[in-house]
């Protein structure tokens, strides 16, 4: 097969869709399907997906690829969302919904151990900080809550790995998702023993972890005929998407930070050592077995601005972008929005966390509300920035990624509240593409001419705002502290 044809799929499991992206081996983005699906929320605090529907979507993304390409993928490798976590029994049959990062159900548990120093030398051992999101608390809850369900569970598996038992028959998980489930030691590179101890479990009910290039072939016949591909196509096992978005980004030199919203909002940089911080704000996730992610996360990304048009103003959400526009050409003056609708992760870690206006006045519309919220999503953002400063060392450079990126008037935005240049990459599926890179580099392929990290726009900040929004952030962080023990 020439360089013209050869091509890899790379599919990324996110939370609100499954993206299969193609890309040929002169490094040539050829197409993209999204397969999108819902969550439930069947009580307050649980986020649940069907993972036989997450599982179609996968299958029906590299069917259409592949028929598109007219010829058998070069490989297939994965990006998937973190902390999802679903109880299986031995027959591999779901005896639970997929349970994903969103879900807070668990989130006593999580506060009865997080200060101890059980749970301090877990964060310790596991880089994962002791929240409602970790399949560690989630299992514990399980353990709990439903007794007769946990003693009938063989294995517990994360979306990804159950995709993986469906198209080969083995349960196995990158070290890169296995580091964000707060039951593995970043620096054994093993199952931890204090956090299994906590959970209640042993190894053997967990997948075995292998490296994010490990590739495996051999699919089942029936598989390989449902998805229009070769029994022996390679696939590559890859990691989480908020590692691979590191990669596909192009920002592994020291100092240069990622900076997503989609449905969520992390900021991260990628290191050469396991750091943790100490107050615990941080996570440090394995990307491959010597280059470490540190950053955080903001349960707050896009779906805050959906409830506000949606649920708050009662409008279609195809008036959002419209909204946006007009809420980014007005002053919110002292409105002031904690955008903690979903509780709220890095670098606060408080399920009990809630959004809330402050200093709202008769002459606030609709678009006023929009702005203040635009603000609060970019100055919790600015929070995990600043711990990651303290924590990892210097932020030189700031690349963004992810839907937020469609709109122009929000990174500047975000420009102008951080006081730092933003970078606009030229490519949208950073997390799919380094899934991409990750089976290039097991196959051996060179890297293309047009590598990662093009950008396509730089976005600099007006001085005069940004100490504006220094005293409106103060304010954010007052606002905050006052609150925490409302919540």
């Amino acid at each position: 097969m020439s360089d013209h044809t050869a091509y890899i799929i790379g599919v990324d499991i996110g939370t609100s869709s499954t993206k299969s992206i193609v890309r040929r081996k002169d490094g040539k983005v050829l197409t993209v399907f999204q397969q999108p699906y819902t969550t439930q929320h069947p009580q307050p605090g649980y986020s649940e997906q069907d993972p036989d529907v997450i599982l179609a979507a996968v299958k029906a993304g590299i069917r259409e690829a592949a028929a598109q390409l007219g010829g058998a993928p070069a490989a297939i490798s994965f990006s998937s969302a973190m902390h999802s976590i679903l109880a299986v029994n031995s027959e591999g049959e779901p005896l639970t919904p997929l349970i994903i990062w969103a879900d807070n159900r668990s989130e006593s548990y999580a506060l009865a151990l997080r200060d101890t120093q059980e749970g301090q030398r877990i964060y310790r051992q596991t880089g994962t900080p002791v929240h409602a999101m970790s399949p560690l608390c989630k299992i514990m809850w399980l353990r709990e809550q439903q007794p007769v369900l946990f003693a009938q569970t063989a294995l517990f598996s994360g979306i990804k790995e159950y995709i993986f038992h469906h198209f080969f028959g083995c349960y196995i998980t990158d070290h890169s998702i296995a580091s964000a489930t707060g039951l593995f030691d970043i620096h054994t590179l093993q199952w931890c023993a204090p956090a299994l101890a906590v959970a209640g479990i042993t190894a053997t009910q967990l997948p075995q972890p292998v490296p994010a290039d490990h590739m495996i072939n051999g699919l089942r016949p029936d598989i390989a005929a449902e998805l229009g591909i070769p029994v022996n196509t390679p696939f590559i096992i890859g990691g989480s998407d908020g590692c691979l978005a590191q990669l596909g980004s192009g920002a592994m030199d020291t100092g240069h930070a990622t900076l997503t919203i989609g449905t969520s909002g992390a900021v991260r940089m990628a290191g050469q050592q396991p750091l943790t911080d100490a107050r615990a704000r941080l996570f440090t996730y394995l990307l491959t077995d010597d280059v470490y992610i540190t950053g955080g996360a903001s349960n707050n990304g896009g779906v805050v601005l959906q409830w506000l048009v949606r649920d708050f103003l009662q409008k279609p959400l195809s008036a959002l972008n419209d909204l946006v526009g007009e809420a980014l050409e007005v002053d919110a003056g002292r409105l002031l929005c904690l955008p903690y609708l979903l509780g709220e992760r890095a670098p606060v870690w408080n399920s009990h966390a809630s959004a809330a206006f402050i200093g709202i006045q008769p002459q606030h519309t609709p678009v006023h509300f929009t702005r203040a919220v635009l603000e609060g999503i970019c100055f919790a953002l600015y929070s995990i920035k600043t711990a990651l400063l303290e924590t990892a060392g210097p932020v030189h450079k700031i690349s963004v990624t992810g839907g937020f990126t469609s709109s122009p008037g929000w990174i500047q935005l975000l420009a102008d509240i951080f006081g730092q240049d933003m970078y606009l990459q030229q490519e949208s599926d950073a997390s799919a593409l380094g899934a991409i890179m990750l089976a290039a580099s097991a196959l051996g392929w060179p890297e293309p001419d047009d590598s990662t990290g093009d950008t396509a726009a730089v976005f600099k900040p007006d001085v005069r705002k940004f100490e504006g929004y220094q005293e409106k952030y103060r304010r954010f962080l007052m606002l905050y502290n006052q609150l925490e023990l409302l919540f």
